[in-house]
């Protein structure tokens, strides 16, 4: 499980929810013998974990746009310089 978790970890966005689309669908065709429809949810929570920390990592870069006197972005702030104290 460590394997995959790492594997997991290594892929984009858009591949693991490529891979989460797979596992959905697999397990909605309900084909797939008991015990290995546990093992593919198991590796589905973790492609949704992945795919939601991803889009807040996302989110939290989209938040840090800084707008300049027009109202239009003028530029990025980056994540880390956050002087609130939140990320």
């Amino acid at each position: 499980m460590e394997e995959t978790a790492k594997n997991i970890a290594e892929m984009s966005f858009e591949d693991a929810l490529r891979a989460l689309e797979d596992v959905v669908r697999r397990l909605e065709g309900g084909e797939v013998p008991l015990d290995e429809s546990i093992s593919l949810y198991e590796r589905g929570e973790e492609l949704r974990k992945h795919c939601q920390t991803r889009l807040d990592a996302a989110q939290a870069r989209i938040e840090k746009i800084v707008a300049g006197d027009d109202g239009k972005p003028a530029g990025t702030q980056p994540l880390d310089s956050a002087t609130d104290g939140s990320v």
